[in-house]
């Protein structure tokens, strides 16, 4: 059986291993990390975009409209939160109004439907929390939100259930073809051998190519830093509201979540340091200030958390997608905003180019269906009491924030390509994405994830590298 190794388990990598593993062949996974979207996938605004921001004739224009198009279907197929909310382009002054319809024209170009033109005062009657000084809006109807992190779960848990072998905590140190097979070298000193490399590396693709090609390509880490809002802020905003789009990207935004947060960011800086995910004061009073040009009545007061991310920016300012020179060796680079809308049709297309290149066969028996994680939340009371019958579990609130229950958290442990530690776990149930920001339901995780995972209270770790305790302060 041929063999495919995709390097990087974010919404791409994850997203090209469930559609390779439609075929007959050996996939496996390598991710630095320890668990899946711990990357760009994990740190972004959410936003399902329309496709009006894309330069004609670019691959970001044909996946963006192509990957938008999908994802009602895949929703329901996969089970991850989508809402299809629409988005708002503010215009500020008269002045800015030809580039205003420039953005509707590039938008018809691109042939995304319902795109339409309004004055402020229309504006204002659909979103009335916006800036009394919005003179004119773009409106795109079809553009939605999406948990990112619980997309990229989604894809992961459906692409090992049909045969996918996810390695965690893999960084990749080198590439060497020897006669027809790539052997990929991780740090900890295994080999990987495979007939079929897939680059999905995210900010660190151009390190993986360029350790491989002739043909270099540059990858810029461009940081965006953001706020979140607590829930009682959900009403300020019901569509994405974006403000005119720069060279740098698509600027400020003010947007509700899939679960009732409103979401502020990001900047846009480029840095030197790939990992820097560090919040700095500018960056945060950036996104502050400029989010209050929006939606005036944001009160910083019910910001519950900031953070920030980073992705990969090409200098050629497109997706860099297909086989390299090396043959077998293949890029799916350079993928920034509107990234997280396109890995659907991005995968789609990266799985039957290289399933015709190693003349695959579809495989009898793939299943296309995954069923998420049961929200206690979001049941009526007959299905809470239905749901505690059937498993107690369900019937202990560990997060009173968020009303996660002990059995969700059991359930993102056990399940396949399963939760490691805290952020693992609040990535998959929300559990510590309230108000208190874990202050109160931390330990209990704490306490379930050392139970089901068979290792010391003192080993449970927030992330792959934020170890909590390093002892007990008293003992008996």
């Amino acid at each position: 059986m041929r063999k495919i190794l995709i390097i990087g388990a974010g919404i791409v990598g994850c997203s090209v291993a469930r559609e390779l593993s439609r075929y007959d062949v050996d996939i496996t996974v390598l991710e630095k990390f320890n668990d899946v979207s711990c990357g760009t996938t994990k740190a972004n605004s959410g936003i399902v975009h329309a496709g009006f921001d894309a330069k004609e004739n670019t691959l970001k224009a044909k996946f963006n409209i192509l990957g938008n198009a999908m994802f009602d279907d895949l929703a329901k197929e996969l089970d991850f939160p989508f809402k299809r909310n629409g988005a708002m382009v503010l215009c500020f002054n008269k002045e800015d109004l030809p580039n205003l319809y420039e953005l509707y024209q590039r938008g018809v170009a691109n042939n995304v439907d319902g795109l339409q033109t309004v004055t402020g005062d229309q504006a204002r009657e659909l979103e009335p929390n916006i800036s009394k000084d919005v003179v004119a809006a773009l409106l795109a109807k079809t553009s939605g939100i999406v948990s990112p992190y619980e997309m990229s779960v989604a894809y992961a848990e459906n692409a090992a259930v049909n045969g996918c072998k996810f390695l965690f905590e893999k960084k990749v140190v080198s590439i060497n073809k020897s006669e027809d097979m790539w052997q990929v070298k991780t740090q900890d000193g295994d080999v990987y051998s495979a007939d079929y490399v897939i680059n999905c590396a995210g900010v660190h693709a151009d390190d993986i190519n360029n350790a491989v090609c002739d043909k270099k390509m540059k990858i810029i880490p461009r940081k965006g830093e953001y706020m979140l809002y607590d829930k009682t802020c959900g009403y300020l905003a019901q569509r994405t509201i974006f403000q005119m789009p720069s060279k740098m990207g698509k600027g400020i935004l003010v947007a509700p979540t899939t679960h009732g947060n409103i979401i502020t960011g990001p900047t846009a800086s480029d840095v030197d340091d790939k990992d820097d995910i560090n919040t700095s004061f500018d960056g945060l009073k950036e996104v502050w200030e400029k989010s209050l040009l929006s939606v005036p009545a944001l009160n910083k007061r019910n910001v519950i958390t900031q953070f920030s991310g980073t992705r990969a920016h090409s200098v050629d300012g497109d997706f860099i997608i297909g086989e390299s020179e090396k043959k077998g060796f293949y890029n799916v680079a350079g993928i920034e905003s509107p990234g997280l809308t396109s890995a659907p049709a991005i995968a789609v297309y990266v799985a039957n180019d290289v399933a015709e290149k190693l003349s695959l066969n579809k495989k009898n028996g793939f299943i296309a269906t995954r069923k998420g994680i049961p929200h206690f939340a979001t049941m009526s009371d007959s299905e809470r009491q239905k749901l505690i019958e059937s498993n107690p579990l369900y019937g202990k609130v560990i997060c009173r924030c968020e009303v996660v229950t002990e059995g969700e958290i059991v359930d993102s442990i056990n399940r396949p390509v399963g939760a490691k530690d805290l952020d693992g776990v609040k990535r998959r149930t929300r559990a510590g994405m309230g108000k208190c920001q874990s202050g109160f339901c931390m330990e209990n995780v704490m306490e379930i994830l050392a139970r089901e995972l068979n290792i010391p209270f003192e080993d449970v770790l927030k992330n792959q590298n934020g170890k909590i305790v390093i002892g007990k302060v008293k003992r008996k």
